[in-house]
């Protein structure tokens, strides 16, 4: 059957070739993520990938199988956009009526987006290789993919491709036209540089398991706080090292202190926000909205929190650009009252 499919698609059979393809759609846009840490930069490399693949399946020769091939298609260019080095930019603090605390540091990965977990269904729960390193849960996590930023573009290719999908050295030396000892070494290099961007990685709390009644019960006081603007429980939930950023702002937050601040201005004027759970990056996630005089409630962006126990260790919050990826409106309709 699949060489059929190959020998109509080859033959120029469209319907051939999205048989083909189709299965192996959702883990390559996974992949053109992890590698780029942009959904929309991913759905790019996706569509290049596909249409490389369409002309080029001529010259498939079936040495490797057809997911392989695949795959050095969607790395090449992931290479390629990486390389390209034209990354969203950085953009300035906009919202009128609040000045933000002095930031921690300013981060460098301003062009990192979430990924919808509608979209790893069918993507991330697929047989690894014998060397894959990682559970496929953390290596969409927001921590992870932001970590794997700060390495070189090839170093990138080699992490993902050998100790999350676990392709043996050869493969990967294949689709990357190199030798098996460069991709040794690269691995070796990229794991360092990884381990020093995560150096708390192996000594924290695992966060719960999802749609655990643990995390449900984290994700409820989170929500009771955010909404009621209530500083005192929101910081009671936070880790004493607590992260947060705001790509594509620069600004970031570290530490229980300057996060509850940063809070404390978000909610001062009056501002109160209603939250629409939704799920990114296999973390609980939230559309935010902003309460208005009229009774319309404007989407101000998406707050993806990432758990340690029963705490909160991180919170990533996004642009309202975002929210159509997660099937969540710009707004939400007038409130009626009871009674």
């Amino acid at each position: 059957m699949r060489a059929d499919l190959i020998s109509r698609a080859q033959a120029g059979d469209g319907e051939a070739f999205r048989a083909l393809t189709e299965p192996h759609r959702r883990e390559l846009q996974v992949h053109c993520y992890r590698m780029l840490g942009s959904s929309q930069d991913a759905e790019d490399a996706l569509q290049d990938t596909l249409l490389a693949a369409w002309r080029g399946l001529g010259g498939f020769d079936g040495r490797a199988s057809l997911r392989t091939w695949l795959y050095r298609i969607a790395t090449n260019r992931c290479l390629d956009t990486l390389r390209a080095a034209s990354r969203r930019p950085a953009k300035e603090w906009d919202v009128p009526g609040i000045e933000p605390p002095e930031p921690t540091r300013l981060g460098e990965i301003v062009w990192l987006e979430p990924y919808p977990d509608a979209l790893l269904e069918g993507a991330i729960n697929l047989p690894l290789g014998p060397e894959a390193r990682y559970e496929q849960t953390e290596s969409v996590s927001l921590a992870f993919v932001t970590a794997l930023q700060v390495l070189p573009p090839r170093q990138i290719a080699v992490l993902i491709l050998r100790d999350v999908l676990g392709f043996h050295a050869n493969e990967v030396a294949d689709m990357l036209d190199t030798t098996v000892e460069s991709v040794k070494s690269a691995l070796k290099r990229a794991r360092i540089g990884l381990q020093r961007r995560r150096p708390m990685a192996a000594g924290s709390e695992p966060p719960p398991a999802a749609d655990s009644p643990a995390e449900a019960a984290v994700v409820a006081k989170f929500v009771s706080a955010f909404k009621s603007a209530d500083i005192d429980a929101l910081v009671a939930l936070l880790t004493d090292d607590v992260f947060m950023s705001m790509p594509p702002l620069p600004l970031e937050y570290q530490g229980r202190d300057v996060v509850a601040r940063f809070c404390a201005d978000l909610f001062g004027t009056g501002r109160r926000f209603d939250l629409v759970p939704t799920r990114a990056n296999g973390q609980p996630a939230f559309g935010t909205y902003l309460r208005a005089s009229t009774g319309i409630r404007h989407g101000t962006g998406l707050f993806v929190l990432t758990l340690s126990g029963d705490r909160i260790c991180a919170m990533t919050r996004f642009e309202n650009s975002v929210l159509p990826s997660f099937g969540l409106p710009r707004s939400l309709p007038h409130l009626r009252k009871l009674g």
